[in-house]
Parts: C-alpha cells; sequence; structure tokens
C-alpha cells in the first residue's frame, strides 16, 4: 500500500487511492471533507523533492496552471505545502484519454474529429492569452468526458512564456507530436503547440501519427526534415478544407503555421459552417529570394518589397558607323565639335548612373541597406482604449477585426498579427483583433450556477428557449447546481432550440446490496436485514409447507442495491396445517458454477412409516416459491436434479417432497439452494517467444496448438529472411495450458502458460 493513503492534508484532504504515476509526481484521488467532494491531488515525489531543479519546474506548474480558468482545461482548485509535502488540488476527471478512445475506435470520423480539435483549440486560446504555452500536446494528455467534451490536462512542462523559453538539454514531450523546433532542441512558442495539435488531428482523422519510427531520434528527425503522407491519401473520406487545416498547422517552418489558436479556430469555424471550403494559404514573403536573385539575373519574385512590381525597361545603344573623316575644320567649329562631344558623353554618363541607380534603389537597397529592427510588444489581453500609441514610436498600430470571446470582455485585444517577442523592422505595421464580448447566440457557461439563476440567464438572452432540466448525482457540484449543458458551452444557438440543464442532487447516498432472505428462519433473516443496514418491516405469515417461521417472501428481490435504511417487509409460513411425518433432508449447498459447466443438486430423505416418497424439482428466479416453475419430477430412484448453466445469472432451486400413504400424504419443501451461473470467462490474450532455427535457406511450415487444440497456423517463415530471429505469435487461453509449437510437423518449442496470472497483473 502507498505510504500517502489515508494520509490527511491540511485538516481537508483525505488520500484515498493512486490513480496515476508521472516522472515528476503520483496523482492521488481523495476526499476534500469541507467540501464533501472528490478531488486529484497531484504530489511531488519525495525523492525529487530535496532536488530544487524539479521543486522549481513542479512549482512553476502550479503557478501556469492556477492561472487558467476553461471549460476545457483541467481546473486547479489549490496548491500547498502540507507534512512536507508540495502538491497541488485539481478537478477529478472521470473519463478516458483521447489516446485511449483512439485505441478502442481507431481514426475517427471527421466530424467527431472536429469536435474534440476545437475544444482543444480553445483550452490552447485561453492558456497562450495568459502567457502559457503547453509544450506536450498528445492524446495520452486530453481526456475525453461522459458528455463529449474535451478537457487538456497536464502543463507539467509548461512554463510562463516571459520565461526563458529554450530547451537545451533536452527536447521536452513525447518524440511523436513534438514540433521541429523542439525536436532541436530551439525556441519555441504558442506554434509549437500548434504543431502538436495539427498532428493530433492527423492522428484522429487517420489512425496513425504522420512519422513514426524504431527510435525516438529516428522520429523526431522526420519532423525536422520529412514530409508527411497527406491525410486523405489515408482517409479518402477527410474534406480538403480539414485537410488544409491539419496540414497548415504542422508546417515544419514555423513561420508558416498558424500565428495562433485564434487563428486557427477562426478557419475551424468556417470550415464547420461550410465543409466544402477550400483555403488558400499564401505565403507572405516580406524580401527577396536573395540568393536566386543573385544568380540569376532573369528571376523576378512573385512580390517585391514595399513597391509595384514592375518590369524594368531595356536600354540598347547601338553602334554607329564611323564617317569618313572630315576636311579641316576652323577653330571654333573644332571648339563646337569638342563642346559637343563632350555634352554626349555627360548624357551617356548620366543614362548609365540613372540605369544603375534604377536597378539599385529597385532590387538591391533592401539587401544593403541595414535597416533597424524593435520587438513586438504583448499586445493580446490589454484594454486597446488605455493603450499608449506614443509608447512605441517605431511601430504602428491597427484595429482590423472585431470577434466574439468567451475569455475577454469588449474591448480588449484577442490577437495580433505579429506574435509577442517577434523582431520587426521600424515602421511596421502590427494588426490587431479586438473582443465584442461573449457572443450571443451561443450557449453561455452556467455550469456551477444554481438551477433559477441559470434559468433566468437563458430566459433573458436576446432568442427564446425551450429549457428542459434533468437530474444526476455528483460528488462534485452542490445540490441544485447546474453540472453540465446540452448544448455545450459556446454552441451556436438558434430561436426556439432545445436547451437541457444537468442538475445536481448531491453527494450519493450509499447503497446497500439486499441479502438472500427467503428460506432461512424469520428470526435470522431480521437480524440479517438489520446487519446489512436496512429496515426490518412488516413480517405477514401465510399457509405454506414450508416449516413454521421459514420466510417464503421478501418485498426487495436480494441483489438489488438500495439506499441503506430501507424497509424490507416479509412474510413467513404458518407450518403446515396438518401433522406431518418427519422428513429428513440432506441438500446440496448454494453453488457458483462457469457458464456451460455441469451442476447437479440432491437431496436425500426419510420417512418413519412405509409411504412412498416423490421428488418434484423447482426454480424460481425472484426466490419466492409462489412464481416458481417445475422443473422435473422423480420418484424415490432419482432424488437429483440437473441445473442448466446455459444462462448466466442467479436461479433458486428447491424440492418438494412428497410423502403419499393410502389416501393420505404429506408433503415438505427443502430450503432454497441459490445457484449462480458466471458467463464464461473471456480468453486471455499474450504472445510466445519462438527463435528460429539458424538455417540458410528454406521454408518451414508453423503450427501452433494451445492445450491441444490448434490455435495459430498452420504458415509458412522463409528462413532466408528469418533464420535465427525470434518470432512472436499471439495466442490466448484461460488457467494454466501447454504451447506447443510444430515446424514442419514436428514439436520445436512447447511453453507451459498461466494465462489466469497475465490477467491478473
Amino acid at each position: 500500500m502507498d505510504q500517502y493513503i489515508g494520509t490527511l492534508l491540511d485538516n481537508r484532504y483525505e488520500i484515498l487511492e493512486v490513480i496515476g504515476t508521472g516522472g515528476m509526481a503520483v496523482v492521488y484521488k481523495a476526499r476534500c471533507n469541507r467540501l464533501n467532494r472528490l478531488v486529484a491531488i497531484k504530489v511531488l515525489k519525495r525523492e525529487l523533492s530535496q532536488d530544487e531543479e524539479f521543486r522549481r519546474r513542479f512549482h512553476a506548474e502550479s503557478q501556469a496552471v492556477a492561472m487558467l480558468s476553461h471549460p476545457n482545461i483541467v481546473s486547479v482548485y489549490d496548491v500547498s505545502h502540507s507534512n512536507n509535502l508540495d502538491y497541488i488540488v485539481m478537478e477529478l476527471i472521470e473519463g478516458i484519454t483521447l489516446k485511449q478512445y483512439l485505441e478502442q475506435k481507431g481514426r475517427l470520423n471527421w466530424r467527431e474529429a472536429l469536435h474534440f480539435s476545437t475544444q482543444i483549440a480553445k483550452a490552447l486560446e485561453h492558456a497562450h492569452s495568459r502567457g502559457i504555452i503547453h509544450r506536450d500536446i498528445k492524446p495520452h494528455n486530453i481526456m475525453i468526458l461522459k458528455d463529449g467534451s474535451v478537457k487538456v490536462a497536464d502543463f507539467g512542462i509548461a512554463r510562463i512564456s516571459s520565461a526563458q523559453n529554450t530547451l537545451t538539454r533536452e527536447a521536452l514531450g513525447s518524440v511523436h507530436y513534438i514540433s521541429p523546433e523542439q525536436a532541436k532542441g530551439g525556441k519555441v512558442d504558442y506554434r509549437s503547440d500548434l504543431y502538436s495539435l495539427g498532428v493530433v488531428m492527423y492522428e484522429m482523422l487517420t489512425g496513425r501519427p504522420p512519422f513514426d519510427g524504431d527510435t525516438p531520434v529516428s522520429v523526431a528527425i522526420q519532423h525536422i526534415n520529412a514530409k508527411p503522407v497527406m491525410p486523405r491519401e489515408l482517409n479518402p473520406d477527410i474534406p480538403e478544407g480539414f485537410e488544409q487545416i491539419t496540414m497548415h498547422a504542422m508546417a515544419a517552418d514555423i513561420s508558416k503555421r498558424y500565428p495562433s489558436a485564434t487563428r486557427m479556430l477562426a478557419d475551424l469555424e468556417i470550415f464547420r459552417k461550410n465543409p466544402n471550403v477550400i483555403f488558400d494559404f499564401t505565403d507572405d514573403q516580406d524580401a527577396f529570394d536573395v540568393e536566386r536573385l543573385l544568380n540569376d539575373p532573369d528571376y523576378l519574385p512573385d512580390r517585391l518589397p514595399r513597391r509595384e512590381r514592375k518590369q524594368p525597361s531595356r536600354v540598347s545603344i547601338p553602334q554607329r558607323k564611323q564617317p569618313p573623316a572630315p576636311p579641316a575644320q576652323s577653330q571654333s567649329a573644332k571648339k563646337g565639335a569638342n563642346v559637343a562631344l563632350t555634352a554626349g558623353i555627360v548624357c551617356i554618363v548620366l543614362a548609365v548612373l540613372g540605369i544603375g541607380y534604377f536597378l539599385y534603389s529597385y532590387f538591391f537597397s533592401d539587401l544593403f541597406s541595414r535597416t533597424e529592427e524593435v520587438k513586438v510588444p504583448q499586445m493580446v489581453g490589454q484594454y486597446y482604449e488605455n493603450f499608449d500609441q506614443s509608447q512605441y514610436p517605431d511601430l504602428t498600430f491597427e484595429v482590423t477585426d472585431w470577434r466574439a470571446s468567451d475569455a475577454y470582455e469588449s474591448g480588449y485585444v484577442i490577437d495580433q498579427s505579429v506574435n509577442a517577442g517577434t523582431m520587426v523592422k521600424v515602421g511596421s505595421k502590427i494588426e490587431l483583433t479586438l473582443s465584442t464580448g461573449i457572443e450571443s447566440n451561443v450557449m453561455p457557461n452556467v455550469v456551477n450556477l444554481p438551477l433559477e439563476n441559470a434559468q433566468d440567464y437563458l430566459n433573458s438572452l436576446p432568442i427564446t428557449l425551450s429549457i428542459s432540466v434533468d437530474y444526476q448525482e455528483s460528488d462534485v457540484y452542490t445540490a441544485g447546481y447546474i453540472i453540465r449543458t446540452i448544448p455545450e458551452r459556446n454552441e451556436p444557438l438558434t430561436d426556439g432550440q432545445s436547451v437541457t440543464l444537468v442538475v445536481s442532487t448531491g453527494v450519493p447516498v450509499e447503497l446497500v446490496k439486499v441479502p438472500t432472505l427467503i428460506g432461512s428462519d424469520v428470526d435470522d433473516a431480521i437480524a440479517t436485514i438489520k446487519a446489512a443496514g436496512l429496515g426490518d418491516g412488516m413480517i405477514k405469515y401465510v399457509d405454506s409447507d414450508l416449516p413454521e417461521g421459514t420466510v417464503t417472501f421478501q418485498s426487495i428481490d436480494a441483489g438489488e442495491e438500495v439506499k441503506a435504511g430501507t424497509v424490507i417487509n416479509l412474510q413467513a409460513s404458518k407450518g403446515p396445517e396438518q401433522a406431518q411425518e418427519p422428513l429428513i433432508r440432506t441438500l446440496s449447498q448454494d453453488a457458483v458454477v462457469e457458464q456451460g459447466d455441469k451442476l447437479t443438486l440432491q437431496v436425500k430423505a426419510e420417512v418413519a412409516d412405509d409411504g412412498e416418497l416423490t421428488y418434484a424439482w423447482y426454480v424460481s428466479e425472484s426466490g419466492n416459491v409462489a412464481d416458481a416453475e417445475l422443473v422435473s419430477r422423480s420418484d424415490k430412484n432419482n432424488t437429483t436434479c440437473k441445473v442448466d448453466t446455459d444462462k448466466a445469472g442467479v436461479w433458486y432451486y428447491f424440492c418438494k417432497i412428497v410423502n403419499t400413504l393410502g389416501e393420505s400424504h404429506t408433503s415438505a419443501n427443502t430450503q432454497m439452494i441459490r445457484v449462480e451461473v458466471t458467463p464464461k470467462a473471456e480468453p486471455v490474450q499474450t504472445e510466445i517467444a519462438v527463435r528460429m532455427p539458424s538455417v540458410s535457406s528454406g521454408i518451414y511450415e508453423i503450427l501452433v496448438k494451445v492445450g491441444g487444440e490448434t490455435q495459430v497456423g498452420p504458415f509458412t517463415v522463409d528462413m532466408e529472411d528469418q533464420s535465427g530471429r525470434t518470432v512472436t505469435i499471439p495466442v490466448e487461453g484461460n488457467g494454466v495450458q501447454t504451447v506447443d509449437v510444430y515446424l514442419d510437423g514436428v514439436l520445436y518449442d512447447s511453453q507451459e502458460i498461466d494465462f489466469d496470472a497475465l490477467a491478473e497483473r
């Protein structure tokens, strides 16, 4: 048992059980005694608590997640230090990871993938707006709840983005999902999370990650250098627009990805409204391809910096033939000729200089001039009316868009065209998107509000909704408060739409399983009822051939779960109306058998007189004599009953023994025999490892038998490929079985496997 089970932290949190273990911490299920709710507590491992680096990282996680409050992010309730333990108290999630979900279902249909992707992107948008990068987005860290909602978990390697964000010693994160810059140990920013989200989307749509390999290093190198197979080649059902969003998020060049989760969410929303949309992701180039320009004088880029692209004029100066030498000229004529010659030379020089200046200014001025750069400030989260432009004289800020946001009130900046911290040229323009507040035609967040308040809020919206209420037990939400809504938060609403509010009924009551009372003495039955925490009610005595005081009926069937204190009423036998000869019975005991196994019940009776005994076997599903059905009838030579075990369940058997003497007869029923038929155990699956013989060539036939029955094969193995190698073969079974491997009909290998022991691991 874990050393902390039963520990009470801060006089408040009682640790109940271990539910997970990570590299830095152990996660426990615990109960908060003040609020009477179950929580998850992440405790830093004792052996690491002395290491300042691990403590720093653990507290960095605490600070990061404590800043977040979003329906798609696991909530943090408390951060504390108690009993020499550092720990975080978090929301306890009832669900499975996206990884487990994918293992169960394989690839998802695109609509379900879109549903999950949108929620993950919303979680990242919220985290990024608080300056937090997750750095480890993968299916293992994404929880799928029963209602289909998503919560992103484990910010264990997240850091505040304003801190140093280079990974020098190790590229943290799972190798199948890390971005190229993480794989290279370089700087990361919010776009690194978007790359990992793109990989998760790729896996949801295709059933496999984009890159795989024998070693983590080989996978990391593929993230840097390789191009993945396009998703539609693996799954043609994917709409082209969804493929475009996925691959744009997965661009190896960080500058070619989505600049923010908000931008990515906008495209996901466009695609949701129109699955036939085709996006145009055009690269934004700010300068020439310098190397190509210098080596290829005929190359002109599609876009020139700061100027319209123009086709340069071609200047041609033809060679003129020299005329015959003129006759001797006067001194003044020579002077005029010299002036003309000088003027011509000057014109040519000016023309050449003009062309050179044109070419320089047109093509090379930006290449050889030294341009000053400035760092872009963090604008997201600022109230725009309070923004002082004069603090940034080297930049221009312009509001170009307004959009609804559930994270920011109206007037706050929710997106900027260039990420904070990026170096740009002096004079650059930064485009801003401002929030219009929460959109009125989407489902608002009313979770954890009292039912009356939630109803008033929904009725105040500018559209008419049909509101219904369901109730559900909860040990997290107070009775009368909203647990969840259908549709979920931020889903679109239309006039007249139905909305369901799921309301907590409070902490679940303790349930008690009703014991078997029929066939026992009434006094013993009452004692059993009280011992189980139930209430003993009325006892009605009825006519019966059973001995006096034998219980013949109970008001609630055995095995049902009811609230503690529930009253059980009984009926008991008055005893036989006429005197009976004593019957001595030896009964079979209650039994539990597996489906399909054989079971025979037997009784033995004796009478003092010379009467004749007959045996009638009955079976009842409820344990009540009144609704029993006849199974078989026999004389004194056959006192047994074969039980039908083809169907799993619980049945109650008893035998009515009749003693006939002349015209009179007496009878008595045996006690009820409870027979439980359990479902046949599913075979346990495993693999055996068989080393092939070292031969240079040849094809061998392999056959595998489990418990003498052929289970695998025959199949062939080419020894040219498998000589001397170990081959793994899947087998299945129950209990202890002998697994024999035959090579060309000859027993080659034999192993004994305890399948049940494997199942218990």
